[in-house]
């Protein structure tokens, strides 16, 4: 599965279905879910997140994401801020000096979901736990996307 026609050399040549885990139930604190990318690459990356997304859980309209997380953050001296999705453009902000290494997606529905980010490099078997790790302590268990995610109410940030 690719994410895109024209995939650039430093992402992997073989696409894996989306690496995700979300909390189900919702999760009482402020990440949703684990999600594991499988390169640097911001553009590739955010365009699997958003394409692969589960239709169950909701329609990605907008992304908020930590920089060191990604080796291109920044275009023309600027924060990304529309990345290439198979769906079309989807806007995206940043936060220049943001280490929380968390994804934020805000659905079509308005709801938030916070998601934190394992290095691309990590060992699977160390991402494989900390990606079965989310929820622990809120009868969590994997879902690869398939619950419900974690619903907000409050407003919306003005990054959005």
């Amino acid at each position: 599965m690719t994410t895109s026609p024209s995939t650039p050399a430093h992402a992997p040549a073989s696409r894996v279905p989306l690496r995700m885990h979300l909390a189900e139930p919702p999760a009482s604190g402020p990440i949703s879910g684990t999600w594991w990318p499988q390169s640097r690459n911001l553009q590739v990356e955010a365009a699997d997140l958003v394409d692969h997304f589960p239709d169950q859980v909701g329609h990605i309209d907008r992304l908020l994401f930590s920089r060191p997380d990604w080796d291109n953050p920044v275009v023309d001296g600027r924060g990304v801020r529309r990345i290439q999705a198979r769906r079309g453009p989807v806007k995206v902000g940043s936060f220049p000096r943001d280490d929380t290494h968390l994804m934020i997606l805000l659905l079509a529905s308005g709801r938030r979901v916070s998601l934190k980010v394992i290095a691309s490099a990590t060992d699977p078997a160390e991402a494989d736990r900390q990606l079965q790790a989310t929820g622990v302590g809120d009868s969590s268990r994997a879902t690869n996307g398939a619950a419900p995610a974690r619903s907000k109410t409050e407003e919306p940030h003005s990054w959005m």
